[in-house]
C-alpha cells in the first residue's frame, strides 16, 4: 500500500478530521484546532476538537483532543467555532450540537444549537463550559440550523457572526454585539434578496487592506460549468460599509478544486491574514482510500490572503519557503519524476498541459480561457472527475504544492486556486509537462510530533 501520509498538511493520527476551528496565535505558538472524530474514520461518531500547535508553521505538535462533547448542551457534538486571545487565556466559542431521538426533520424540529464558551491557557487544558445562547435566543424566523460562531473585538465592542438557515430556507448571517463577550444582543440579520442558497455555514468577517470581507460556506447554490461545481461552496463577499450596514458585493469562490470547504482566517503576529481550510467536501460522491487505513482528510497548508484588484488572492504562507531542499531543476516540454513533497513553478504563455501519475491533468485552452483539472485514472482520483475555472488567455503563473496525496494549485498569484486529494500508487510521481518551462523544487517534510497520543 502506498504511503499517503501527508508531509506538508495537518491530518489526524487516526479517525476523521473536518472543519478548522480556533485558529489563533497565542503564547508564542500558532494554535490550530479542528473538528475531530477520533473513533471513526468515516466521521460517524461524536465530533470533538483536536489540537495542533507550532512555533513557526513548520514544526507541529499534536496534543490530543482537549474539547469533548460531554454535557447535555453539546452531547451530539462539539461543532465548529473560533478562538479569541483574551489576556492570559484564549476564549473558544463553539456550537454545541444536540439531536433528540424521535421522528424529527432536525431542521425545524428535534435539534438544539447552543453557543458555548470555554477558556484555555495553553490549548490543552479546558475550563468549565458556559452556555451563552440557545436556540430559543435566535430570531424566531430561523430554523434550528444556527451555528459556527466567529468572534472578534472591534472599537471596544465584541462582535460575533453566526451562520444560519431561515424557516424560508434562505442562508443568512446573524450579527451580535456584546460588551464583555458573554452577554450577547442581536444587531443585524444579513440576508440577501433573492436568497443565495438555503444555509450559510462557517462565517468569517475580517478587515484587509482597508476593506471588509465576509467569508461564508453556502449550501444550495445552482451548479455551473465553471462556478459552484462542488456539492457545497466556500467563498466571500466584499462588504463596502462594513458588517454593520454593508451590502454584499459579488460572491467569489475561494477554491475551484474538489477538496476545499469551511475555511477560517486569523491574524499572524506580523499582521498577515492567514487562511486554513478543510481539504475535504461534505456529502461528496467521491471518496478517500485512507479511510480503509484508519484516517481521513487533512487541512490545507496555511495561506496568506491579500487584496487585489479582482478580489482576494492566496499564496502558500512564506514560512513554507524555508522547506526548499537544494537547488530546483527545470523541465522544458519533457518528463520528470517528482520527489514528494515538492513545489512546481512556471509561466505559461498560451496552451499548456501537465500530467501527473499518468492520470491527473492540468490544462489550459487559451482559446476559451479555461483551465481544467481532470482525472482519467479512477484509482488516482477515487471518483473525482473534472473541475474548471475561467482565467483568460494572458500569461499564466503557476505555483503548485505537491504532497504525497494532495495538490494545491495557485494560478496568477492565487487569484484562482484548485485544491484536490489524489492517490498515486507509487512513492514517486511521473510528470509530463508541455507548453511551459517548469521549475521543480524538492521540499523537506514538516516535522510532526505527538501523533502517537491517539494511537
Amino acid at each position: 500500500m502506498p504511503d499517503w501520509r501527508q508531509t506538508l498538511h495537518l491530518e489526524p493520527p487516526r479517525g476523521w478530521l473536518n472543519d478548522p476551528n480556533g485558529l489563533c496565535y497565542f503564547g508564542g505558538l500558532y494554535h490550530v484546532f479542528f473538528q475531530y472524530c477520533p473513533t471513526h474514520a468515516n466521521g460517524s461518531g461524536p465530533k470533538h476538537w483536536g489540537h495542533y500547535q507550532s512555533p513557526d508553521l513548520l514544526h507541529w505538535t499534536f496534543t490530543g483532543a482537549p474539547l469533548h462533547p460531554d454535557t447535555p448542551q453539546d452531547k451530539s457534538g462539539a461543532y465548529s467555532g473560533c478562538a479569541v486571545p483574551c489576556g492570559d487565556t484564549v476564549r473558544l466559542y463553539y456550537t454545541g450540537n444536540v439531536k433528540h431521538t424521535g421522528p424529527y426533520d432536525y431542521i425545524r424540529t428535534g435539534r438544539e444549537a447552543n453557543t458555548i464558551l470555554v477558556e484555555t491557557p495553553d490549548g490543552i487544558h479546558i475550563s468549565p463550559k458556559q452556555v451563552l445562547l440557545t436556540s430559543a435566543d435566535y430570531p424566531a424566523d430561523c430554523s434550528l440550523h444556527v451555528r459556527d460562531p466567529k468572534v472578534w473585538r472591534e472599537d471596544g465592542i465584541w462582535k460575533m457572526v453566526l451562520g444560519a438557515r431561515s424557516l424560508a430556507d434562505a442562508g443568512r448571517v446573524l450579527l451580535y454585539h456584546s460588551d464583555d463577550g458573554l452577554a450577547w444582543r442581536l444587531a443585524r440579520v444579513l440576508e440577501p434578496h433573492p436568497a443565495f442558497g438555503y444555509m450559510w455555514e462557517c462565517p468569517d468577517c475580517f478587515p484587509l487592506e482597508g476593506r471588509t470581507w465576509l467569508s461564508i460556506s453556502p449550501q444550495g447554490l445552482p451548479h455551473g460549468e465553471t462556478e459552484n461545481q462542488n456539492i457545497y461552496q466556500s467563498g466571500y463577499f466584499e462588504l463596502p460599509g462594513g458588517i454593520e450596514s454593508g451590502t454584499p458585493g459579488p460572491f467569489t469562490e475561494w477554491d475551484m478544486g474538489f477538496d476545499f470547504y469551511a475555511p477560517q482566517t486569523f491574524e499572524a503576529p506580523d499582521g498577515r491574514r492567514l487562511l486554513i481550510g478543510w481539504m475535504g467536501m461534505p456529502d461528496a460522491d467521491y471518496h478517500n482510500p485512507t479511510e480503509a487505513l484508519g484516517w481521513q482528510h487533512c487541512l490545507t497548508a496555511p495561506r496568506e490572503v491579500t487584496a487585489g484588484a479582482h478580489g482576494l488572492r492566496q499564496r502558500p504562507a512564506r514560512e513554507l519557503d524555508a522547506l526548499a531542499d537544494g537547488a530546483p531543476s527545470t523541465i522544458r516540454n519533457g518528463t520528470a519524476t517528482l520527489p514528494l513533497p515538492c513545489r512546481l513553478q512556471g509561466v505559461a504563455e498560451g496552451d499548456f498541459s501537465l500530467t501527473l501519475a499518468g492520470g491527473l491533468h492540468l490544462e489550459r485552452d487559451s482559446g476559451s480561457g479555461l483551465v481544467s483539472l481532470r482525472f482519467t485514472r479512477d484509482f488516482l482520483g477515487s471518483g473525482r472527475t473534472i473541475r474548471r475555472a475561467k482565467v483568460g488567455n494572458e500569461p499564466l503563473r503557476l505555483d503548485i504544492l505537491v504532497d504525497r496525496s494532495s495538490l494545491e494549485i495557485y494560478l496568477n498569484d492565487g487569484e484562482t486556486v484548485f485544491s484536490t486529494r489524489f492517490y498515486p500508487d507509487e512513492p514517486q510521481v511521473p510528470l509530463v509537462a508541455e507548453g511551459l518551462p517548469l521549475a521543480v523544487q524538492p521540499l523537506r517534510p514538516m516535522e510532526f510530533c505527538g501523533m502517537q497520543k491517539e494511537d
